[in-house]
């Protein structure tokens, strides 16, 4: 790969974490367009790799091409809500799996700092606050990945998790701040005893209460039994 391919490659990946984030953050709502040429100037670059990062996150199901308007922000349907849980479910058992990488100390410094600034959310609640904290956290989760596959589906069912439970942080404000301060309580202390399996474990059990939240407050009731009627029919 040539210096200048690297670059460009650099630039797009840049501009598309960048996209995701404000995504999670709800800085873009469902609904909003995303203008190539005030994200060129925005970036300094040209409209080319603003396409590029653009046609990759609308590869997760989170941007649209829409006729005469051009790239919109979308909402997950239910169905795809469900099916990406399915799969971070899953993905939380391989992380001490599939080649995990050593805890280091730096992983666990950081895992303190975060549990300290979750503390804060409890008595004053900000939803950016939740959002940094959790994207750090998910960060240092994959970090902690020593698959690249693997590594790589983590960040994209991330992302297309992440504005979902992020509206729900605004329906439960206290119930949310006080599951993230129990959540980095227990992965510190697996982080203290070296323990990647436990950390795998600890992420299954608060990705499933966050998915339980979303289906009671987003979802509805009769969204889970709507699905699995589906994959009865469906089997494949």
């Amino acid at each position: 790969m040539t210096v200048a391919a690297l670059e460009k490659k650099t630039t797009v990946e840049t501009i598309q974490t960048e996209i995701l984030k404000r995504i999670c953050f709800l800085d873009y709502q469902p609904g909003d367009q995303l203008k190539e040429t005030d994200l060129a100037t925005e970036f300094g670059v040209s409209r080319t790799p603003i396409r590029d990062a653009i046609n990759r996150i609308s590869h997760l199901g989170l941007v649209e091409t829409r006729n005469g308007v051009g790239s919109v922000v979308v909402a997950l349907p239910a169905e795809k809500i469900c099916h990406v849980y399915d799969m971070r479910l899953a993905l939380a058992t391989s992380i001490a799996a599939l080649s995990p990488q050593p805890i280091t100390e730096a992983d666990k410094i950081a895992g303190q700092a975060l549990l300290e600034a979750s503390k804060n959310l409890e008595s004053k609640f900000d939803r950016r606050e939740y959002v940094e904290i959790n994207h750090q956290l998910n960060s240092l989760i994959a970090g902690l990945i020593g698959n690249s596959l693997l590594q790589s589906f983590w960040w994209q069912t991330y992302y297309q998790a992440a504005s979902t439970w992020s509206r729900v942080s605004d329906l439960l404000e206290k119930e949310v701040a006080f599951a993230l301060v129990r959540e980095l309580s227990e992965i510190n202390l697996a982080l203290e005893e070296n323990d990647v399996p436990a950390i795998g474990f600890i992420q299954r059990v608060y990705i499933g209460y966050g998915y339980q939240r979303i289906k009671k407050h987003l979802l509805g009731p009769g969204i889970s039994t709507a699905v699995q009627g589906k994959r009865e029919k469906n089997p494949r």
